[in-house]
């Protein structure tokens, strides 16, 4: 079983910067998290995946964030971090964390739920204009 942490969510101003942490426990969990993702839900909205990134450093992104969000990992921690630049009020919602064993979709479409096992609990991330 693997436990997701996340950290990093806040308040900003449109144009500001924040920076998500996601670690996994037990570590190092590196057989479950091969490939770890960041998704997000709006409220009234349904969950969206944001990015993802496996083990071999493939990326995947939403059009929406392409340009502004990076994702990378730490494999020997388990960790995953996704860099928020220039952010929008349409970024405002809950970031979720996800992790799983499998993989080989990374670089060829956004994430799904469906593609993640294990999930964190979520972290507010609020963008004021």
């Amino acid at each position: 079983q693997v436990q997701l942490a996340e950290s990093g969510g806040g308040s900003v101003q449109a144009g500001g910067s924040l920076r998500l942490s996601c670690v996994a426990s037990p570590s190092p969990a590196n057989s479950n998290t091969r490939t770890m993702g960041w998704f997000r839900q709006a409220p009234g909205k349904e969950r969206e995946g944001v990015a993802a990134i496996e083990a071999d450093g493939s990326m995947s992104y939403t059009d929406s964030v392409k340009g502004r969000f990076i994702i990378s990992k730490d494999n020997f921690k388990g960790a995953v971090y996704l860099q928020m630049n220039n952010l929008k009020p349409d970024d405002t919602a809950v970031y979720y964390c996800a992790a799983d064993p499998r993989g080989g979709w990374v670089g060829l479409r956004v994430p799904y739920e469906t593609d993640f096992d294990y999930w964190g609990q979520g972290t507010q991330v609020t963008v004021s204009s």
